[in-house]
């Protein structure tokens, strides 16, 4: 089975975070197939930023989200966008969609609340 989860990256006690999809199996910081997006808790707000169309493929093929990255979905409405998806709306409308939504929460990266 396949997971979409995050993958701890960053120094001790900065940590940030890559979405990536992986075998079930694999280590958290181990193996992993593909890198999906990233997420900085420590920015005020924080960063979230994925790529729209890879994971609609692969939640389309059965990949499963973790709680964790379900909530960060929720955070951008991508469970939203990807049930548009399903119902047949256009992934380029969607992916420009979900740009304008990134842009609105990127802040300044150095942001150290």
């Amino acid at each position: 089975m396949v997971k979409i989860r995050l993958r701890r990256v960053g120094s001790r006690n900065q940590a940030s975070y890559r979405v990536v999809v992986a075998d079930k199996e694999s280590p958290r910081d181990g193996k992993f197939i593909e890198i999906v997006g990233h997420y900085n808790p420590r920015t005020d707000p924080s960063t979230v930023v994925f790529k729209d169309d890879r994971i609609f493929y692969w939640l389309s093929v059965g990949a499963q989200p973790t709680e964790a990255v379900e909530g960060l979905f929720k955070q951008i409405m991508l469970t939203e966008r990807y049930e548009r998806f399903k119902a047949g709306e256009d992934v380029e409308a969607l992916v420009k969609e979900a740009e304008e939504i990134y842009k609105t929460r990127v802040t300044d990266l150095r942001t150290n609340p």
